[in-house]
């Protein structure tokens, strides 16, 4: 199972909106016969590839696939059928599929009499998939708020306008994390005011392969000159004249995208937060105090706990990772 979870996670960062799968066929005197991953959709899922690889050798063999085989038929045929049909003895799956169209696969394979074993390293597997896993859960992108600040809880100087706080290493972190989601959020203001390409770049600052949809939210008119819509040669931008955080991630979940990276400004992030729809909390404290400028977030409610997860330096800067927490404050 190891094995194919390498292989999952061995192509592309992202196969959204599918999930990465990676699959090892072991023959009947335990030898690798074949092995396959999925590359994206609309590709061959990874039982078909680790098939294909098997030139033959399939029949007999034990499937190890991080993914319940889907029965469902769509761009490409069920593995379910494709299993049964190349002779497959036995399925050893991690995680279960939850989404309504795809699961079950399980029970078919049961049927057909193959052997199944599921939950071997689910819990691996479902983290590799975390954000489409969420999607098929809970009806909803996966929402990550990451943010920059001062020691002094500043997000800029006093001017308001575009303020450099971290450094380099922490920038070229924030470029991969980019190109491993699907879109990029920020309000109109920030728009406006610091003027944000929010393309994924490297520490050089050449584009990464994958980049995100960037997105801006709010009803006010923008000029089509801003970074945000003329870079807009690699994904793609758009507007969505929304205030509301549910009818936002409504619009992103119509577009299929599974996570979703909000950077700002202070105002959207605490519409997410006071709606209970934040994930995962990126902070960034920068060793900088800058006295006065604006402020992190706007006001909230009530307080709000977070559950750390790690606390990590990078470069010269200070990465807090954790997500808002179920628990009451006192």
């Amino acid at each position: 199972m190891r094995e194919a979870l390498a292989l999952a996670v061995s192509g592309t960062s992202r196969c959204s909106p599918n999930p990465r799968v990676g699959c090892v066929l072991v023959g009947p005197g335990g030898e690798i016969v074949g092995r396959g991953y999925h590359q994206g959709a609309g590709s061959p899922h990874a039982e078909i590839n680790a098939i294909a690889s098997a030139k033959g050798s399939a029949r007999g063999a034990t499937a190890v696939v991080t993914l319940e085989p889907c029965k469902h038929l769509g761009r490409t045929g069920p593995c379910t059928q494709a299993l049964i049909d190349a002779g497959i003895d036995r399925v050893i799956y991690a995680q279960a599929d939850p989404s309504e169209v795809a699961g079950g696969g399980a029970q078919l394979l049961l049927d057909a009499g193959i052997a199944v074993t599921g939950g071997v390293l689910a819990h691996e597997a479902a983290a590799i998939n975390r954000a489409w896993t969420h999607v098929q859960v809970t009806g909803r992108p996966f929402v990550t708020v990451k943010t920059a600040m001062s020691l002094d809880g500043r997000v800029a100087d006093a001017g308001g306008g575009p303020t450099t706080l971290t450094g380099a290493k922490a920038r070229a972190w924030v470029g991969q994390f980019r190109s491993e989601v699907d879109a990029v959020l920020v309000g109109s203001n920030t728009a406006l005011v610091d003027n944000p390409a929010l393309t994924a770049r490297a520490g050089s600052g050449a584009l990464l392969p994958d980049q995100p949809l960037r997105v801006v939210v709010g009803e006010r008119d923008l000029p089509a000159n801003l970074r945000v819509f003329a870079d807009s040669g690699y994904r793609g931008a758009i507007q969505i004249r929304e205030h509301d955080p549910v009818r936002i991630l409504e619009f992103l979940h119509d577009l299929q995208i599974q996570q979703v990276l909000i950077e700002g400004g202070p105002t959207v992030i605490s519409a997410f937060l006071r709606a209970h729809l934040v994930d995962e909390i990126l902070w960034f404290v920068a060793p900088h105090l800058l006295g006065t400028g604006p402020v992190a977030m706007s006001p909230l409610p009530e307080a709000l706990a977070v559950d750390v997860a790690a606390v990590e330096v990078i470069g010269h800067d200070v990465l807090i990772r954790g997500a808002p927490s179920s628990a009451p404050t006192t």
